[in-house]
């Protein structure tokens, strides 16, 4: 019971989308703990099947998993170089001129990398910006340039071509090597990919790598179970009333912990003992989560919550989200199984 995190199945995603690039260096995107699963187990099962570049977004992070890394393994922090931090292990990607002029005073000759705004209007140097300091930036050998596409789970969207002439129009003829896709790029197809591809939740068994082997089994345990009377009710706001008699087990989870009160608003949500069907009845509060197991032949020690039937974007479509929220937000009193 608990949450169980697949890391072949990781590793096995990351080689998918090597393969999907095969010109270009293929990095692993680990912030946010790994979308929430782990950065200090990820990174060096990726580094043991051939990754040696990481992108986290806060320095932070990265010296989280500096020391889990061997010398060799570069890790790039997307947010920069923000004021006051320790960049010892780390490669900033500068953002600004304030931070190209900060970084330079305060790591001369320290490594780094360049990130652009190709149209996202995020983070990253303005074309106007990165006209007047390109010169003296790549004078300074950054070890990369990149930029990061809005569009790319859509893949008829204009802004994906949009994004890629800008690109290309800020770098042509820079001599340093590029990135611009990140899993979404990297299924947009070649034009993409340039030197280095950056794929993240298609790691991690989400969309749009719809190919990726699921990664995460969440297993929520039963409490209890009672019996229930026609024109009983469960749990707050009576949101359910049983219309026949019922058995219903009540579960060891809640919106604390990542599972949010959307999820059941329409009375969709289903869990799962086995190859049987469980739905979820009456309101998810902050610990607790009700289901009707009157169809079930036994009274389960547990239901599934996340599995290969039900992934995080099923899951995320209950609940009006995407699953990088799901993942990211999965809470800390899950106990984590590795495999």
């Amino acid at each position: 019971m608990g949450l169980v995190i697949d890391i072949p199945a990781i590793v096995a995603n990351w080689k998918a989308l090597a393969a999907k690039a095969p010109g270009a260096i293929a990095a692993a995107v680990v912030k946010a703990d790994a979308y929430g699963l782990g950065a200090a187990q990820v990174a060096p099962a990726l580094y043991r099947a051939g990754a040696r570049d990481f992108f986290v977004a806060l320095a932070g992070e990265g010296r989280e998993i500096r020391p889990l890394l061997p010398d060799d393994a570069r890790i790039f922090v997307l947010s920069g170089h923000m004021e006051g931090e320790d960049l010892a292990g780390l490669i900033p990607l500068l953002n600004s001129p304030e931070q190209f002029f900060r970084d330079r005073a305060l790591r001369p000759g320290g490594p780094f990398g360049i990130q652009l705004d190709s149209g996202m209007n995020r983070l990253g140097f303005e074309p106007g910006e990165w006209a007047a300091v390109r010169a003296e930036a790549l004078a300074a050998g950054p070890q990369l340039i990149m930029s990061h596409l809005a569009c790319a789970d859509e893949p008829a969207h204009p802004a994906n071509a949009q994004q890629l002439a800008a690109f290309r129009a800020m770098t042509e003829g820079c001599g340093v090597p590029r990135s611009l896709a990140a899993t979404g790029g990297i299924l947009l197809g070649p034009d993409y990919h340039f030197d280095l591809v950056r794929p993240g939740i298609g790691l991690y068994g989400g969309e749009p790598f719809r190919d990726a082997q699921p990664v995460v089994t969440l297993a929520l345990p039963v409490i209890q179970t009672r019996e229930v009377k026609p024109a009983e009710s469960v749990g707050y706001g009576y949101s359910w009333t049983a219309e026949r008699p019922a058995r219903i087990a009540t579960l060891a989870a809640g919106y604390a912990d990542g599972l949010a009160r959307a999820l059941a608003r329409e009375g969709k949500l289903t869990l799962w003992a086995g190859e049987h069907a469980v739905p979820v009845v009456g309101r998810i509060s902050m610990d607790l989560i009700t289901a009707d197991v009157t169809g079930l032949p036994f009274v389960p020690e547990a239901l599934e919550i996340l599995n290969a039937r039900q992934g995080v974007d099923a899951l995320a479509a209950l609940s009006g989200t995407i699953g990088y929220e799901i993942l990211t937000s999965l809470g800390r009193r899950y106990a984590r199984t590795y495999r």
